[in-house]
Parts: C-alpha cells; sequence; structure tokens
C-alpha cells in the first residue's frame, strides 16, 4: 500500500489513540512491525497548542517511522491551518480525525460528528488538501447512527477531494465501542472508491486480521486497542499473513525487556511525575497479556494476581520505585505474589 508517495513495508497500521499513541508508543510498534503509526489527535486551535499535553503531541521522531499527524476540528480554515504548522513543522502525512466518538469532541462538531454534515466535509477536506503539499489521510466511522450509515458517501468526498487513503471503523458514532464491527460497509466503500481503504475494528489477532483483508478487500488493516499492552501483535500479524503460520508468542524475557524499556522511555519522555502516571496504564495492558508468552506464564500465573500486582504498582510514586518493582517482578516472579514480595526495602 502507498499513501502519496510513502510505500508502506507491510499492511498493519497503528491506529491514533489518544492518550496512548504518543512518541515512545508510536517508537515501539514501529519496531515490533507496524508500517505507520499515526500520532494521537491534536486540535487544530491554535490557542491550546501553548499547553504541555498539545506541545508533546507535536512532538515526533523518526525512529516512529512515517511521521503521520492527527489533527481535528471544525472549522477548515483552522484545520488547514492547523496541517500547514505541522507539514512545516516536519509531518510527512497529514491525517483528518472524523472518527472520534467522544462528547466532548462530538459537541464542538468535529470527530465523527462530522458525518453528519457532508457538506462541512467536503470544505474541510478540500481546504486541507490545498494547503499543504504532502498526503492528507481521512479517518471515519461508518456513520453517526444505524439510520444515516453514510460511509459511502464520505468515501466519495474524500476521494473526489483528494484525500490520499481513507481508514474506516467498522462502527458508528452511536456503537462508541460496544458490541462487534462490521465490515459489510468497509467491503462496500472499498469497492466503491478507488483509493486505498484501511479496516479498523475488533482486530485482534493474526486470523482475525486475514479475515477482515480477505473479506474487505481492503489494502490495509489498523489496529488500535488490541495493540495495547500487546505491540508485538504487529510482527504476528505480518507473519502470519507471509506465510501462514502462526509467530511463536515473545518469551517472558524478550516481555521483560519490552516493559522495561518502554517504561524508561516514558518516565523520559514526560518526566518524572507524569510518566509514572502514564506508565501505569501500560503496565497494566502488559500484565494482562502476560499469559500469552510462550514459556510458561499461561500456568505460573492468573487473573488474581495479576490484579494483585496492578494494585501494588500502581501505588508507586516514583520512577526508580516502577522500574526497580518490575524487575522484581520479573526476576523473581513465584505462583503467588504478594504484597509484601514487593515491598521496596
Amino acid at each position: 500500500m502507498k499513501i502519496g508517495t510513502y510505500q508502506l513495508n507491510s499492511q498493519v497500521i497503528l491506529a491514533p489513540m489518544a492518550g496512548i499513541t504518543d512518541q515512545p508508543f508510536r517508537q515501539l510498534c514501529c519496531q515490533l512491525g507496524a508500517a505507520l503509526a499515526v500520532s494521537e489527535m491534536l486540535s487544530s486551535n491554535p490557542k491550546v497548542w501553548h499547553t504541555e499535553k498539545s506541545k508533546l503531541r507535536m512532538l515526533h521522531s523518526d525512529a516512529a517511522g512515517i511521521r503521520s499527524v492527527q489533527i481535528a476540528g471544525s472549522c477548515p480554515d483552522e484545520l488547514a491551518f492547523a496541517a500547514k504548522v505541522n507539514a512545516d513543522n516536519g509531518a510527512q502525512i497529514i491525517d483528518i480525525n472524523m472518527g472520534c466518538p467522544a462528547k466532548k469532541v462530538n459537541k464542538k462538531l468535529a470527530g465523527s460528528a462530522l458525518l453528519k454534515e457532508p457538506a462541512l466535509v467536503e470544505r474541510i477536506v478540500q481546504a486541507v488538501v490545498k494547503a499543504v503539499d504532502i498526503p492528507v489521510t481521512l479517518k471515519i466511522r461508518t456513520g453517526w447512527c444505524e439510520e444515516s450509515r453514510n460511509g459511502i458517501e464520505i468515501a466519495k468526498i474524500a476521494e473526489n477531494s483528494g484525500i490520499a487513503s481513507l481508514a474506516v471503523h467498522g462502527r458508528t458514532r452511536n456503537d462508541f465501542y460496544k458490541g462487534n464491527a462490521e465490515y459489510d460497509t468497509i467491503k462496500a466503500i472499498k469497492a466503491a472508491i478507488s483509493i486505498p481503504v484501511v479496516a479498523n475494528g475488533d482486530i485482534t489477532s493474526p486470523e482475525k486480521a486475514l479475515q477482515v483483508l480477505s473479506y474487505t478487500g481492503a489494502d490495509a488493516i489498523m489496529i488500535g486497542r488490541g495493540a495495547q499492552g500487546r505491540p508485538w501483535i504487529f510482527r504476528e500479524i505480518n507473519h502470519f499473513l507471509a506465510t501462514g503460520n502462526k509467530m511463536l508468542a515473545p518469551t517472558l524475557d524478550e516481555v521483560r525487556s519490552i516493559v522495561l524499556a518502554h517504561v524508561m522511555e516514558l518516565h523520559q519522555f514526560y518526566g518524572d511525575f507524569k510518566g509514572v502516571m502514564i506508565a501505569r496504564k501500560h503496565v497494566s495492558w502488559y500484565i494482562h497479556n502476560l499469559v500469552e508468552t510462550s514459556d510458561g506464564f499461561s500456568t505460573a500465573f492468573n487473573s488474581d494476581q495479576g490484579k494483585a500486582f496492578r494494585a501494588i504498582f500502581n501505588a508507586l510514586a516514583s520512577t526508580d520505585e516502577q522500574l526497580a518493582t518490575l524487575g522484581k517482578f520479573f526476576d523473581d516472579f513465584v505462583t503467588a505474589p504478594s504484597r509484601e514480595q514487593y515491598k521496596l526495602s
């Protein structure tokens, strides 16, 4: 799959997720097989760009692969300006968010709320495409609700307005993340337009990845929640698509290395206080997935033990404590971890 002049090296992309796909996580996922990692959503309102959160979201590294920056808003001129600023700052692809279902975003007529306004969608995408000389992509849902599933209409607007590729989450806005994603609409969109289409929603295994690609005819798939605590899913899918065989799950030693390196990157990127806070949710996801390692955790670890360790880890308040406790957890794991075991002297 190509996006403008950029040739992707696989069919698996990391979805943009607010509060999750920061620079450290994008970099990690690219190292583990993601062909593209889209940044967290950045508001198109320049009045908020001075905040620490926005400043961090505007940081990009070559180590995180092709620099794709997602912007959100409802004003065509603001979005065009935001696209130009980010392009001038090194973005190689601009992605427009029309898929976020969050109420605080939708009440500003941004995110998936824009799907109710096809004329405004057209003005936005045309303004952004005109403002930059790099590829512009678009992420949508299948519609606002089941009664107004207008994904094909939006897709045709996108294609006719110069959008380079289209990612589609197989739910309406009203679905949020409930129930199961549906792929009939994605299949119909792919049949209706000629630009690349990326299928998104509930893809959590190599087998599901192949099933969705085969059924929809999509050019690539996008992984969101399936990568939380399991960034190696990208290489597993790549291997399965290439060979038809399942890749062995990572060993406990490799998981240890990945987790500790990721937590250290978070500490460095965010600083001591915020880094500790952000690390908690990632470690929680990693612990939840430890049963899938290839060398025995499945028989030595259960959900109650994971819950106990997460409670311990979430009470830690310093970077040194987090790293030491994680190291002890992986080095000295026993079948019945207790709070006493992980107390630091």
